[in-house]
């Protein structure tokens, strides 16, 4: 199976402009220029070490551009106030490649926990939203489990009920199907593919695994290490099948005879 994009609407979710990432004197990437419609699924790809993770914690401040600019829509992020910042950052969710939950709080509380700080809703009305966000990712029944109790394919969902629990506008993932079988990673794609469908949310996935860049993602920027910038921008299968950069085609084909 191969990703069918939707139609985007006209403003872009994501704007990013001659963006530069480095640690002091070192840089990382310099000159991203790209977009992130409303309802890709965007693939930041590329091999180890060119700065896809990095590029996320950009896209989601925590970590500051040497140079340049990320827009939400019309709006700059980079530029906005730290109150803006934080309301803008209520749009989005994010999915860390560990699942990152609480091992003290059942599956429940740890959904729970955004709801609490950032919504008025009473408690029975947060238990409410955490058991629905929990069975929407398939794991209805499991709310007082904790997350040693159940696989690293259920964490990860678990993970994906939490970054969902305030209804973001855009999901993060971070290598969502690292360590997981190809079975459950299938799975896991499926999800996403299941969510942006029904939620419209525009989904933004920072992976190296073939077989998920090819299932599901719609559009993608292509980092490259040796020259630090992005080297290809555009759907992965047109890449894969199209791109005159022998990099892209080598990272695109790997595992071909």
């Amino acid at each position: 199976m191969e990703a069918r994009a939707v139609v985007a609407e006209s403003t872009p979710a994501i704007t990013v402009r001659n963006l530069t990432m480095a640690y002091g004197d070192f840089t990382l990437q310099r000159d991203l220029d790209f977009t992130i419609e409303a309802g890709d699924i965007f693939v930041i790809m590329g091999g180890s070490g060119c700065g896809k993770s990095t590029l996320l914690r950009h896209l989601i401040g925590l970590n500051e551009p040497a140079r340049g600019e990320i827009l939400y829509g019309t709006e700059s992020f980079t530029k906005a106030a730290p109150e803006r910042r934080s309301e803008m950052l209520r749009r989005i969710g994010v999915l860390y490649q560990s699942g990152a939950l609480w091992s003290s709080m059942t599956l429940a509380e740890n959904v729970a926990l955004p709801l609490g700080e950032f919504t008025e809703l009473d408690q029975s009305e947060i238990a409410e939203v955490a058991a629905l966000k929990l069975a929407l990712v398939g794991l209805a029944g499991f709310e007082d489990y904790y997350p040693a109790d159940i696989s690293g394919g259920m964490q990860k969902r678990a993970g994906l009920a939490r970054a969902m629990a305030l209804d973001p506008d855009i999901l993060f993932f971070d290598e969502p199907g690292a360590g997981l079988d190809p079975i459950s990673a299938r799975l896991l794609d499926d999800l996403i593919i299941e969510l942006r469908d029904s939620l419209g949310a525009t989904i933004v996935i920072v992976t190296h695994e073939l077989a998920s860049i090819f299932a599901i993602g719609t559009n993608s920027v292509f980092l490259d290490a040796e020259s630090r910038t992005m080297i290809a921008h555009g759907p992965p299968v047109e890449l894969r099948d199209q791109s005159q950069n022998e990099r892209v085609r080598r990272f695109l084909r790997r595992g071909e005879s």
